[in-house]
């Protein structure tokens, strides 16, 4: 026998003596010698003890924690954090939402006991404008569990699924409310992933719902491929035509180039959020794990880190622009040491600017001024000329406070925001707020570049746009060199359009992706812009009677080669973004869904209906096959099926029945006269068919608007899935995209309301195609009779 084999075999016979050992001995610490008490082992792994010696003693040391409180902040630390939820700020019916939570929900919490915890009713967050956020001491193990909670769970469920509801830490709401974004602002986010902050930013371009396309944009970007897609779900759920999300290493993210009035320029932002990868000490009451691993080494390998993803962003800062940087560590090396090394190194382009005043109710402590740096064995080290050259590699100069007295009162480090756990039973957090006075030192160009710039750019045709090029090389210490603004803009290759023989490809835009893109992640497919003379759109443009302002040069799809079945929306400024930039960045994920493709849709004027993702968006454009219903409509037709036209009032009947059979809008008005009716307006999209009008509405968003309107949704869901179940089985089966989306359906099937689905391609077929009347999967979608 080899000595591997005789270690594996001695491991595994170790092994198999602990495990006989081990029931023994929790029988053992049982209290009389019985079983072991519930709850002192979870899942045969024992309870992590909340305590780091090293972290008391490090935190201790640098008083970030004010004289006296230092038993409550680790009280704070140990106890768990506090359930919260954000309500959509920008839809028309988040006031409605609002009103039902306090007048419906939070009543039945009342004197509502579960395990003999007395349940307490959800506050508003003081310092969150509008009451649109809220904290509850309930856990989701008991939101989960308890039967007395479950119309209030279904609620949170659906609604976070629609996007009307973020499940959000209270804390991690703070630095999109710091960077005072407005609709005509290009924003990016340069550590988005999961997207919860993204959410808000997205709420603060559609602050005017009567604008369908904002001015301003995001680009949301994430190192991790796989949390991009996380990403993608969480943006989905908004429906904006405003909103990218890319792939690429934040401290080295391409800078970006935009056609201006047919000049090509370098694409500054108006505001960046730089909520960058950190240590998480400010997490321990959500994340355990972090009693046990926490270590001031974690800290000291981040620092180069964060410096650099913050250089970048205000490398790519326009001048008066905003950038918040933030972190869930309460470490200085994270903190103060970033912003100081920054502030020192842009050499007055940078500025801290004063927010106490902007979050009122917000508790909070002023950045400190004055800190150490410790080894994860302990030493410490108070200046940068103590630490031995050994030490070089871990510790860097940039770790400690300037030296210059004046220049560390010039700097204002007190401007920084430190919250506490304690204070207002939320987690730990850091926030700076910079603004950009002036361009970064080494970004400064010589007036020659900048002629050279300027030259005039050849016009663009509509074409399509591939996610997936090389970026361009970027220093990776943007101080070690001056860098012109047009130099890492530049990317060498074939040219734009071009194909082999050297002409211009009609709907090529940009190189085939490089085959070692796949190593990073999956494969995506073109972004492909719709022609001005595409023969697709003059019978949309008819059926629809779309206004002549209608941007159809902002349309595309996702494939090259055949039919087209899905066509998304864009808005202009994302457009010129992308069409310019398709070698520099890798697009994960852009645009919402406004047509779908009709099975023989030819039939009916028409091959494409609408998608009710888009709906918001395309609404304004459509002047025709709009039908006004009451709300007894709406109810009717958000939980039948099929209702025929003698179901539904007379005034609805009216307009439907001069209408040619295919898609149409259906727009509930609420009447200001009858206070206690819906007050926000909905648009639906429909089938007009031969004698009936059908919904196509996701799940979550059809149980949202009966909702808003009163019916109890937890028994009517039951009821619509019996009667739907039987009714799917006819021949007039709905669309097989839209299949899933029915009430009492599975939510996992919902592709229509799908975030995350890769678009055109077989993943985007339809999850459940059990009504296609051939019996197989149909590539397209069939239509009611």
């Amino acid at each position: 026998m080899g000595r591997r084999a005789r270690g594996r075999r001695l491991q595994q016979q170790q092994q198999q003596q602990q495990q006989q050992q081990r029931p023994q001995r929790a029988e053992d610490g049982a209290e009389g010698g019985g079983k072991r008490p519930e709850g002192a082992w979870e899942g045969g792994y024992p309870e992590i003890v909340k305590e780091n010696k090293l972290f008391e003693h490090y935190y201790q040391e640098l008083k970030i924690v004010p004289e006296g409180e230092w038993e409550q902040f680790m009280g704070a630390l140990r106890e768990p954090l506090p359930a919260t939820l954000r309500i959509t700020g920008y839809k028309s019916h988040a006031k409605e939402i609002l009103h039902c939570l306090k007048n419906k929900y939070f009543k039945e919490l009342e004197d509502l006991e579960v395990d003999g915890q007395k349940v307490e009713v959800p506050q508003p967050l003081s310092w969150y404008p509008e009451e649109l956020a809220w904290h509850t001491n309930l856990s989701r193990k008991i939101l989960r569990k308890s039967p007395q909670l479950e119309k209030f769970h279904q609620f949170l469920v659906s609604e976070t699924e629609s996007g009307n509801i973020s499940r959000q830490e209270a804390v991690s709401m703070i630095p999109p409310l710091l960077l005072n974004a407005h609709p005509h602002h290009k924003i990016l986010d340069m550590c988005a992933a999961p997207g919860s902050k993204t959410t808000q930013l997205i709420e603060m371009l559609h602050a005017d719902m009567n604008v369908p396309f904002p001015e301003g944009f995001v680009i949301a970007n994430d190192v991790d491929n796989k949390r991009c897609y996380l990403l993608v779900h969480q943006a989905k759920r908004l429906s904006s035509p405003c909103i990218m999300v890319v792939n690429h290493d934040a401290s080295s993210i391409p800078r970006l180039q935009i056609d201006v009035n047919g000049r090509k320029e370098i694409l500054f932002y108006d505001r960046i959020l730089c909520d960058v990868p950190c240590s998480g000490d400010g997490t321990m009451r959500k994340n355990i794990d972090v009693w046990k691993k926490w270590t001031t080494l974690n800290s000291l390998q981040l620092h180069g880190l964060q410096l650099r993803i913050a250089t970048r962003g205000a490398e790519q800062l326009v001048e008066g622009g905003r950038m918040v940087y933030s972190t869930c560590s309460l470490n200085p090396i994270e903190d103060e040491a970033v912003i100081a090394s920054l502030l020192e190194k842009s050499d007055g382009a940078l500025e801290l600017a004063d927010v106490s005043s902007e979050l009122p109710g917000l508790k909070w402590m002023p950045g400190i001024t004055h800190w150490k740096v410790m080894t994860k064995d302990g030493q410490w080290f108070a200046e940068w000329e103590d630490v031995p050259h050994s030490r070089h590699t871990q510790i860097r100069p940039t770790m400690f406070p300037p030296k210059d007295p004046e220049k560390l009162q010039a700097m204002h480090l007190e401007r920084c925001l430190r919250i506490l756990p304690h204070h207002q039973n939320t987690g730990g957090f850091f926030v700076a707020v910079l603004v950009k006075k002036s361009s970064m030192p080494w970004n400064k160009r010589p007036p020659k570049l900048q002629a050279e710039s300027a030259e005039p750019r050849e016009p663009v045709r509509a074409s399509p746009v591939h996610p997936t090029g090389g970026t361009a090389a970027d220093p990776a210490e943007p101080g070690s060199k001056a860098v012109s603004g047009m130099e890492d803009t530049d990317t060498t290759g074939r040219p734009e359009n071009i194909d082999d023989s050297g002409s211009k490809r009609d709907g090529v835009c940009g190189p085939p992706p490089s085959k070692k893109m796949k190593l990073f992640g999956f494969k995506e497919d073109p972004f492909v812009f719709i022609p001005e003379d595409d023969p697709l759109f003059p019978p949309i443009q008819k059926f629809y009677a779309l206004d002549p302002s209608f941007p159809k040069m902002n349309l595309l799809t996702r494939t090259t080669e055949g039919k087209k079945r899905q066509l998304y929306m864009v808005s202009k400024e994302l457009r010129n973004v992308l069409v310019n930039n398709s070698e520099r960045m890798k697009v994960i994920n852009t645009g919402i869904k406004v047509w779908c493709r009709n099975n023989s849709g030819e039939e009916f004027d028409c091959a494409f209906r609408l998608a009710q993702e888009g709906i918001y968006t395309l609404y304004p454009f459509i002047n025709s096959r709009i039908i006004t219903v009451s709300m007894e409509d709406v109810k009717i037709l958000l939980t039948q099926e099929n209702p025929f036209f003698r179901k539904l009032s007379s005034e609805t009947y009216s307009q439907a029945k001069d209408l040619a059979k295919g898609s149409i809008v259906l727009k509930y008005e609420p009447d200001p006269t009858k206070p206690d009716t819906l007050q926000c307006p909905i648009v639906l999209c429909g089938w007009r068919g031969k004698a009936s009008i059908r919904t196509f509405v996701p799940k979550n968003e059809r149980l949202h608007y009966l909702r808003m309107m009163g019916l109890e949704v937890l028994a009517e869901k039951k009821k619509e899935g019996t009667s739907l179940a039987q009714e799917s089985t006819g021949s007039s089966g709905p669309p097989e995209d839209e299949v899933s989306a029915e009430p009492g359906a599975d939510p996992a099937a919902n592709v229509d309301a799908s975030a995350d689905a890769t678009v055109d391609t077989p993943s985007d077929a339809p999850l459940d195609t059990s009504t296609s009347s051939s019996g197989s999967a149909p590539t397209e979608t069939s239509l009611p009779r």
